[in-house]
């Protein structure tokens, strides 16, 4: 074999073992990532709010943007939760899609529940677009975007409809 053969071969060897390197850790990036995912909806689906609290980083934030308020690190996030539990029963999120883009998973879901004291139970597209720290381990912000109009006349109540103080 020539000098410039084993170059070739030699280089071609190496590209093809960084390939399947790059295609190993992009696969187990996404299996990370899709337990992450579902480990949040479990969370929201569970009756343990610190389980939800446990999934950011110390200073995560949690942005409901219908309502309007944002929590800051994870026993603020986990009492969202637990008011959440507080004001809905059956609350759930159904994922529907996932999409992964660098740091960021974009979660189409239905959030679902029954508002106590409405007459009807409610079920609205919802997306989430969580944002990971840099190990791809935990959520260090997440932003849910669904509309609370929809939520209250699927419920029955009245645009201006307030939860009670808890």
């Amino acid at each position: 074999m020539t000098s410039r053969a084993l170059r070739t071969l030699t280089v071609l060897t190496a590209t093809a073992a960084l390939c399947a390197t790059a295609s190993h850790a992009h696969a187990h990036a996404h299996a990370a990532q899709g337990r992450l995912v579902a480990d949040w909806a479990r969370a929201w689906n569970g009756t343990e709010p610190r389980a939800l609290g446990a999934l950011f980083t110390a200073d995560g934030t949690y942005t409901d943007e219908a309502v309007g308020v944002t929590f800051r690190g994870r026993e603020e996030i986990a009492g969202w939760k637990a008011r959440a539990d507080a004001l809905i029963d059956d609350v759930r999120v159904t994922v529907r899609a996932t999409r992964l883009d660098g740091d960021r998973i974009t979660v189409r879901s239905v959030y679902s529940g029954h508002l106590k004291g409405a007459p009807k139970p409610f079920a609205v597209p919802m997306t989430t677009l969580l944002d990971l720290d840099e190990n791809h381990c935990r959520i260090a912000s997440d932003q849910d975007h669904y509309s609370l109009a929809t939520v209250l006349t699927q419920s029955g109540l009245p645009a201006d409809w307030t939860p009670p103080a808890t």
